[in-house]
Formats: structure tokens, C-alpha cells, sequence
């Protein structure tokens, strides 16, 4: 199916994302197709309260938007519609506005998370620990499901049976956990120093660390990973397949 020829605006909505990967990654991919009419902007608004401005002056030519920190959640009230996945998930980070002018949310990371980490698995990878519990953190626990790979969220305050604490993080836990997810902001650029605070010492060669920071493309999280021999594995492909599947969906194409 070829993309019809408007002008047509997409748009990354975030906070403080002047670093994102979406616009050069997207103002590429216009290039390449030759739709020189698309443009691809950041809304880069300080609350989501705002969006709905940004929609309605931009409403004849938004094809649709993509979602990052710390909106994935937030947006949803704005929404008229979701798919059932992202119903189930309770996060959004693709929007496709309809023909009838609807904001129908959808969930990519999942499909790039899955995509990206699938290919690495081994028998051993069973059981993971996702650091984090924010709009990221729902999409790659809906992923481990899909999975069989069982996991608990680790928190700085911990809620509930799925979630634990930091400072339950003794040797049998990690060991057990041979998936280690980061899905925190620290380690992003330009604060490339931090990183989360789990006991290294305990990974061995049968873990897989996974970090969705892609700049820098090695977070301190993973190189102290890699210098005990796990595999390490960054968010650049899983931001690229949620772009490519963004894309499918704003223009309704199928795979």
C-alpha cells in the first residue's frame, strides 16, 4: 500500500525530549519514501494538559503521535478510543488520529520489546526483575507474559505482591532472575554516570540485561553487565520496530 501524498504532521509527545530518537529516525524515513510534505515535530510540553491545544491547532494535517516519558499513562483520558491491548496493558505510546478525527491509542513497545529481546532467550531465561514501574515498565511485563517468563516489578516503593524493593535484592533473587530489565530513566543522557542500584556482583554469565536506554548506547547499567560476562542488549532495535509498527498503524497498512 503506498502512503497518500498530504501534508501531513506526526508529532512525539514527552517532557524535556529535545534528545529523542523519534524526530531524526522519522524525518529520515520521509526522506527515504519521498513524502517531503510530512514533517515530524516534538510537543515537548511541561503537562499533559496542554496536548489538547497542540491537537486541536494542528487538527487538518496530525496523521498521529507517538508517546514517551511521562505520558504513557497521562494521555490516556484524553483518548477516545484504545485497542485491546493497550486497554489491558494501561499504557499508550502511539496515537492514530482517525478520518473521523478520533485519538485511538495503541501499545508498540510491546511489539519492539518482544521483537528485540526474543532472538536472545535461552532455556535458563525464565524469570525477570523489570526496574521500574512506569509506562514502560507495563509494556515489557505484558511482553514477558506473552513470553512464559514470569517476573517481578522492583521498586523504591514497592506495592503489592508483584513488586519488591531494592533492598530485597539479595544474591538467591538475583540469581534466580537471570532477566534483568531497565526501564527507569537513569544512565540517559547526559546524566551517563547513573545507574540503578542492584548488586552486580551476583550476575554470572547466564544473565541477560536489557536496558530501553539507547544514548549512550552502553548505560553504565550495562557495562557493569558486561564486565561480568552477561549479555546486554540496548534500546535502539525495540525503539526501532515501534516506530516501523507506529507507522503501520498510522497509515493502516497491514504486515
Amino acid at each position: 500500500m503506498d502512503v497518500e501524498e498530504k501534508n501531513k504532521l506526526f508529532a512525539l509527545v514527552g517532557k524535556d525530549i529535545s534528545y529523542s530518537f523519534s524526530k531524526g529516525y522519522f524525518t529520515e524515513k520521509f526522506q527515504q519514501l519521498k513524502l517531503d510534505k510530512n514533517t515530524y515535530v516534538n510537543f515537548d510540553i511541561q503537562s499533559i494538559d496542554k496536548l489538547p491545544k497542540l491537537i486541536a491547532k494542528n487538527k487538518e494535517e496530525l496523521g498521529g503521535l507517538n508517546v514517551t516519558i511521562p505520558y504513557k499513562e497521562a494521555v490516556i483520558p484524553l483518548l477516545d478510543k484504545m485497542s485491546k491491548a493497550a486497554k489491558k496493558i494501561g499504557a499508550v505510546n502511539t496515537i492514530k488520529v482517525t478520518k473521523k478525527g478520533l485519538l485511538k491509542g495503541y501499545n508498540t513497545d510491546v511489539y519492539g520489546f518482544q521483537k528485540s529481546i526474543e532472538p536472545l532467550l535461552k532455556e535458563h531465561h525464565t524469570k525477570a526483575l523489570i526496574l521500574g514501574t512506569g509506562g514502560a515498565s507495563k509494556a515489557i511485563a505484558f511482553s514477558l507474559k506473552k513470553l512464559g517468563v514470569s517476573f517481578k516489578f522492583v521498586s523504591r516503593n514497592p506495592q503489592g505482591k508483584k513488586q519488591i524493593g531494592y533492598n530485597k535484592l539479595k544474591k538467591a533473587v538475583i540469581q534466580k532472575h537471570t532477566i534483568i530489565i531497565n526501564s527507569t530513566p537513569l544512565g540517559t543522557h547526559p546524566d551517563v554516570f547513573n545507574y540503578p542500584s542492584i548488586p552486580y556482583e551476583f550476575l554470572t554469565e547466564k544473565h541477560l540485561l536489557f536496558d530501553l536506554i539507547y544514548n549512550p548506547a552502553e548505560t553504565a547499567f550495562l557495562t557493569k553487565g558486561k564486565e561480568r560476562g552477561v549479555t546486554i542488549k540496548n534500546g535502539l532495535r525495540m525503539l526501532e520496530l515501534q516506530a516501523e509498527k507506529s507507522w503501520q498503524i498510522w497509515n493502516g497498512i497491514k504486515e
